[in-house]
């Protein structure tokens, strides 16, 4: 019954490595056959500490590879019918994975071929997991801050408690479960992504292949949030105002696209200032000046070079 492979990036996870690890261990072992860790570089032994279990196949990536890189080439070593890409920063639950394998192996689940199940923060509370595919106008709605006042304005699905299983468009790559056989056919994550967006991008390609992408409300995992990328909060936007750009340019019209980029470049940093500022936030306000200094300077490399990451 060995049906799964999970695939687990790390980048200075610390601790919680080892705790998504073992939480695999505990509670999986009947449904998985390989844990596979690639890690990208960790300076703070995280990856020595699950180097002597036998049950992990450790990748030393030697450097930061980001996230959709670094699961391509650890999904290279898989060979289970279904991928389960896990976060360091996540841990499953008893049952967690079994339930999972047994919805997708469901012949009336045939067409589904991502899924992911609630997920638990660290207050016990349900998270918002679940996105609409965006549109340029989602995109233009969340630069300028509507959609904290409007949520159906934007495709966060923050105006649904995530309570039921149902079909959505996408589930964040945090507990992201999908068939083998269609992560192959897609070309795994694109990698002009460094992080941000490649689930998104993938769950859009899969979209348009004819599969399903469903929320099951009924099992749960643990999912901090944040990840390890707390650590690094201004390059952590600038990942994230880079990727919303290069998902415009690959899946919306010229005009929609660049309606993004204006709104990135010359609304957003105003409207995350006056925010912070509201927030007497004066750490917000420097990173979100200092993600912005990061952008600004990438942006000739890709408008002239194709420099995507």
């Amino acid at each position: 019954m060995n049906s799964i492979d999970v695939i687990i990036v790390n980048w200075n996870a610390g601790w919680q490595l080892r705790a998504c690890v073992d939480s695999v261990v505990q509670h999986a072992a009947t449904v998985v056959k390989k844990i596979i860790v690639v890690d990208n570089g960790s300076v703070d032994g995280s990856d020595r500490n699950i180097e002597s279990l036998s049950s992990v196949t450790v990748i030393h990536a030697g450097a930061n590879l980001g996230f959709g890189k670094a699961c391509n080439l650890g999904s290279q070593n898989a060979d289970s019918e279904y991928l389960l890409f896990l976060n360091p920063d996540a841990a499953l639950y008893a049952d967690t994975l079994p339930k999972a394998l047994s919805y997708m192996q469901d012949p009336a689940n045939a067409s589904v071929g991502i899924c992911g199940v609630q997920l638990l923060d660290e207050a016990g509370h349900i998270s918002r997991s679940c996105t609409r595919f965006p549109s340029a106008l989602g995109f233009v709605t969340h630069a300028v801050g509507l959609d904290r006042i409007f949520p159906r304005l934007g495709h966060f699905m923050a105006e649904w408690d995530h309570a039921q299983t149902r079909e959505v468009d996408h589930v964040i790559g945090a507990f992201f479960l999908v068939r083998r056989a269609l992560f192959e056919a897609l070309g795994g994550f694109d990698e002009r992504f460094f992080v941000y967006l490649e689930d998104l991008d993938f769950s859009c390609r899969a979209r348009r292949a004819g599969w399903r992408s469903v929320y099951l409300a009924d099992m749960q995992a643990f999912h901090a949030g944040g990840g390890t990328s707390n650590q690094v909060k201004a390059r952590r936007l600038f990942y994230s105002l880079r990727s919303r750009l290069l998902y415009a340019f690959k899946h919306f019209s010229w005009l929609g696209a660049v309606g993004v980029l204006l709104a990135t470049l010359l609304v957003e940093p105003w409207s995350r200032s006056v925010l912070a500022l509201l927030r007497r936030s004066w750490s917000g306000l420097k990173e979100t000046w200092a993600a912005y200094g990061l952008l600004w300077r990438w942006l000739p490399q890709w408008v002239f070079k194709g420099v995507t990451r």
